[in-house]
């Protein structure tokens, strides 16, 4: 919601300053719309479009880094619940409590929908209570022959590894491009479409493609802070891999 919040701001801002400079470049001063005045304007405008599209180039490559880093996160989770899984089959029938209690963990996590409150990616009791439950079934395993002494040992460290990228995760889970920054970049583009409209011809083309274009920038920077945060938004990590675990805990 806040990114669609912040795309519509955008929006606003971009129009307002392209059409806010078309509609008062008439009622200025006749040195002020100068020619020369226009060429610095213009000028000074150019630099901005460099600098943003700059940041604009390094705002993606980041989004797309953080994106494909948290999409391999979830992938290597559902990983690890599968091999814990596996190693607790592996025990015995002694172990099929804590099974139990790690299908429950997924069942809760693997909804098909990310979202705030979700035991995968939020820090609460109810999430910390699921895994810490799991844990606690393991240390009740007592082996009691050579054979299942490793395979408990392989339980437990796995278990540590599915502890520490849940909380990986749960870090991750905010964007992590700065509000100043995308402040800035707005900020530029203001200035940029300014000079866009200032002296530009009052006609219906003019107007639309000043619309349309600030429709499809606030859509372009919508589309990278969502991604920058993809448990949530048109664009988002998918919950198949801890689907594909529950179904492969329950065969």
């Amino acid at each position: 919601m806040k990114e669609a919040l912040f795309a519509l701001f955008v929006f606003f801002c971009l129009a307002g300053a392209s059409l806010g400079a078309l509609m008062l470049h008439g009622k200025m001063p006749a040195h002020h719309r100068h020619d020369d005045t226009q060429n610095v304007v213009r000028l000074i405008a150019n630099i901005f479009v460099v600098m943003t599209s700059l940041v604009l180039g390094l705002m993606i490559n980041s989004a797309k880094s953080r994106f494909d880093t948290i999409n391999r996160d979830v992938h290597t989770f559902a990983t690890s619940l599968i091999v814990l899984d596996r190693l607790l089959s592996l025990y015995g029938s002694d172990a099929n409590d804590t099974r139990r209690r790690v299908a429950i963990y997924v069942e809760r996590a693997s909804d098909g929908t990310w979202t705030t409150s979700d035991p995968l990616l939020a820090s609460d009791r109810t999430s910390e209570q699921l895994l810490a439950d799991v844990g606690a079934s393991m240390r009740a395993l007592k082996p009691t022959d050579d054979a299942r002494l490793p395979i408990w040992n392989d339980a437990r460290e796995q278990y540590r590894r599915v502890l520490e990228l849940r909380w990986a995760l749960v870090e991750q889970a905010e964007g992590s491009i700065p509000m100043p920054l995308l402040g800035m970049v707005v900020a530029w583009l203001m200035l940029i479409f300014a000079s866009f409209g200032y002296r530009a011809p009052h006609n219906a083309v003019v107007l639309t493609s000043f619309v349309l274009s600030s429709a499809l920038i606030s859509g372009a920077l919508y589309l990278i802070v969502d991604m920058d945060a993809p448990f949530g938004g048109p664009i988002q990590v998918s919950s198949a891999p801890l689907q594909r675990v529950l179904a492969e805990i329950r065969r």
